[in-house]
């Protein structure tokens, strides 16, 4: 009997390793590409069938002008017919510092503008309401069809969409607005936004970093959550008045949801990578997002140990706030590409996109678009390292971006470029020299050496040139000893000052410029040459998706305005359920049960809480289609009114780059009654209440 039933294991196991019972399981679903759809292509009949709705195009159109894009970043809305904005406080936190006067600190005390006089501009926020939607596709892709190439279809769809919005700007409907055109589909369909902008916008209200930011990174994309993440602003018109929103806000509704209760997610989501071919997911895995979560990784834990120093002298308070941000971005941002990866190396969610690849290639006799995307990617493979890991950016440090101007003035000179700009490259360059953090560069630089000696591609000598014969810390002590471009501002001006000698000077650090960026300008060649043509057939592969699937399917997000069907749904993890919200209790049990420690402290505003808040609702789930971009998006229910607020989606839904997992996927929000419960017993906030709640 046991031998039988080994038997019947090891039966099973090789069944699954050789992906047949994942294949008989597995069935294509339509959906894998999301819920995202544009307004201009809204699914009427769709919501009307599914949710007992009677949406109509005047449905549509109040809540695409009641939502808004939060300066480039995030998402907001209206939610009074006085001006009054909601959205996130991790879209508003780092803006939202510039409105402190000496003495307050946002982050410990939060903010609440007792009257409306006291409601404090931020110059550098603005909102984005879209007012005219226009389909170009037809125009786009006649005037395409005429080049003799993929790389003159590229300039002649540039050339196409900057004439229609020129055109359309002398128009008397879309005088004023800000014009976009958007692609979609790896441009099979086109579309002309045009933006209303408001830039008096004023802050009202900001809980303290312990509530919006409550749990930090270890709750960060984790579900049940107890997290405060709203922020309240107002628009202003050109009178410097509350702006007049009374045709298109959501209303505020505190005990709007229910289990089951249809939810639309209104807001602009980031970007998504969901018509992406198999080969491509691959380069992805084993490429793109690899060396990114390291880099990002890398740099994470260097920042927090410097922070950790800086938290001890209270002279860099300030500092250490901007500090801290961007360790809680790059944080974000690992846990999210983790969880990308994590999706790529998941045999159901790959075997799910193969199989959809595999239905659209077996209804598409004759075309080879996929095995030629495939022998791009082939290409592309030796120069993905280069790519990922040479770029200039100040989180690869300073002898970096140095050896890119230096690089970039040697080629100046070497092409004959006018003695003005040459001497403005060469005054940049002895700018930059000076500003090196000698320890701190020390580190990153060799930071990245040993990123290159790990990532580098087969068979690549690059590395070899560069140190040659030296090791990693031999290579950087005798940059750093020998380098005039590392030792003084007078030096490094020495060594700029004639033209020839510039170019024939053995300055290490130059040298090893001539080895990295001229690598680096390879690849980027590389990546730069093959674009048109993957892109034509990224379009194609898109199109005969439509072809096999239908035309309805949702395009990729492009940070431009969608909605996403869902309803309130809890769900089965770690062998229980998650429930539909959470409440104040939660919040605090985690905050006795984690010794009241960061990042599940509290304000000693917090410490004494009415039993109303405690039983109020905090955070609730539903199945709603988001990415990042959709942060500080509302949720609205089929009436129109706000029921919450977008603030992040739980772990399952991470691989929603590039597959929809409605199974799993949940989106988190703020629940509108904890925003008022907060507002009521906590910040006494009376003023927004009635505001909010007339």
């Amino acid at each position: 009997m046991i031998l039988q039933k080994i038997v019947l294991l090891l039966s099973f196991i090789w069944l699954v390793s050789s992906g047949l019972i994942a294949q008989e399981s597995q069935k294509t679903n339509p959906f894998d590409f999301g819920r995202m759809w544009t307004f201009e292509q809204a699914p009427t009949e769709w919501f009307n069938e599914t949710y007992d709705m009677n949406a109509d195009q005047a449905w549509f159109d109040d809540v695409r002008k009641s939502a808004l894009k939060f300066a480039s970043w995030c998402s907001a809305s209206f939610v009074s017919p006085n001006g009054l904005i909601m959205t996130n406080h991790h879209c508003s936190r780092d803006v939202s510092i510039a409105a402190q006067n000496d003495g307050e600190n946002f982050d410990d005390n939060g903010f609440y503008a007792q009257e409306q006089s006291d409601e404090r501009r931020v110059n550098e926020v603005f909102v984005e309401q879209l007012i005219m939607v226009e389909n170009i596709t037809d125009e786009v892709l006649t005037a395409k069809s005429t080049a003799d190439s993929d790389a003159a279809a590229v300039e002649m769809e540039q050339k196409t969409l900057e004439a229609i919005k020129a055109r359309y700007a002398a128009k008397a409907d879309w005088k004023d607005l800000r014009l976009q055109t958007v692609s979609f589909y790896s441009g099979g369909k086109y579309s002309l936004y045009g933006y209303k902008k408001f830039t008096d916008i004023r802050l009202v209200l900001i809980p303290e970093n312990d509530l919006g930011f409550y749990g930090g990174d270890p709750d960060n994309f984790t579900y049940p959550r107890y997290n405060l993440d709203c922020t309240f602003w107002r628009a202003y018109d050109d009178e410097g008045k509350p702006l007049d929103t009374s045709e298109n806000y959501y209303k505020f509704n505190i005990d709007g949801i229910e289990e089951g209760t249809p939810v639309f997610v209104v807001g602009n989501p980031g970007r998504t990578e969901r018509y992406r071919t198999i080969a491509q997911l691959e380069f992805d895995r084993d490429y793109r997002f690899k060396h990114l979560l390291k880099w990002l990784t890398n740099r994470r834990d260097l920042m927090q140990s410097e922070y950790d120093l800086m938290t001890q002298d209270p002279s860099k308070t300030r500092e250490a706030q901007d500090v801290l941000s961007t360790i809680n971005n790059l944080s974000n941002s690992i846990k999210a590409y983790n969880g990308i990866m994590g999706g790529l190396h998941n045999p159901k969610l790959m075997g799910r996109k193969s199989l959809m690849e595999q239905e659209i290639k077996s209804n598409s006799e004759g075309l080879t678009y996929w095995d030629d995307l495939d022998k791009e990617y082939d290409n592309l493979e030796p120069h993905a390292w280069a790519v990922n890991l040479l770029g200039a950016s100040s989180l690869r440090g300073n002898v970096l971006l140095l050896m890119h101007e230096s690089q970039k003035l040697l080629n100046m000179i070497n092409s004959e470029a006018e003695e003005e700009e040459i001497n403005t490259a060469k005054e940049s360059l002895v700018a930059l020299s000076s500003s090196v953090n000698t320890d701190k560069d020390k580190v990153l630089i060799r930071l990245l050496l040993d990123e290159i000696k790990e990532e580098i591609y087969p068979g690549d000598n690059t590395l070899q040139r560069l140190l040659d014969g030296k090791s990693i810390e031999g290579f950087v002590s005798h940059l750093f000893n020998e380098s005039k471009l590392l030792k003084s501002e007078s030096d490094a001006k020495k060594l700029t000052q004639k033209n020839k000698k510039y170019k024939k000077s053995k300055d290490p650090l130059l040298v090893a410029a001539n080895v990295l960026i001229s690598r680096y300008a390879e690849a980027s060649s590389a990546f730069q040459s093959s674009s048109p043509y993957r892109k034509s057939l990224e379009s194609k592969i898109a199109n005969q998706a439509f072809n096999v699937i239908g035309s309805s399917l949702p395009p990729d997000a492009t940070f431009t305005l969608r909605i996403s069907d869902g309803v309130v749904k809890g769900y089965e993890y770690n062998g229980t359920v998650a429930p539909i919200n959470t409440t104040y209790f939660g919040l605090y049990d985690r905050h006795y049960a984690n010794d009241k420690k960061f990042p599940w402290s509290l304000p000693e505003k917090w410490t004494n809480p009415p039993f109303e808040l405690l039983q109020s609702p905090l955070n609730f789930v539903s199945t709603n289609d988001i990415i990042g971009g959709n942060s500080g998006s509302a949720i609205i229910n089929k009436n129109g009114e706000a029921v919450g607020l977008i603030f992040d989606g739980n772990i399952e839904s991470l691989p929603g780059n590039f597959i929809f997992d409605e199974e799993h996927n949940r989106s988190v929000s703020v629940h509108a009654g904890g925003i008022y419960a907060a507002m009521k017993y906590i910040y006494k906030a009376d003023r927004i209440v009635k505001e909010l709640l007339p």
